[in-house]
């Protein structure tokens, strides 16, 4: 009967020491994700601005076509 007592108490133990940094985890993996969020959110605002120059460039290359062919003509 000793034997078995002291079977489960070794059982409990483990699994305590195995389940007992969750909390620094959690703290861990929350900060990842806001890290990972940031990123995010920094890449699409520059693909937004290159998105925009873009625009910009191409509404400016028509600009300059239309008054070429105004002034061909």
């Amino acid at each position: 009967m000793k034997k078995l007592v002291l079977m489960a108490v070794a059982i409990v133990a483990v699994s305590f020491a195995s389940c007992g940094n969750k909390a620094a985890d959690a703290a861990k993996a929350t900060a990842d994700s806001i890290r990972i969020a940031d990123s995010i959110a920094a890449v699409e605002a520059a693909a937004l601005e290159a998105e925009k120059a873009a625009a910009d460039t191409t509404a400016t290359d028509s600009v300059a076509v239309e008054v070429t062919e105004t002034v061909a003509e």
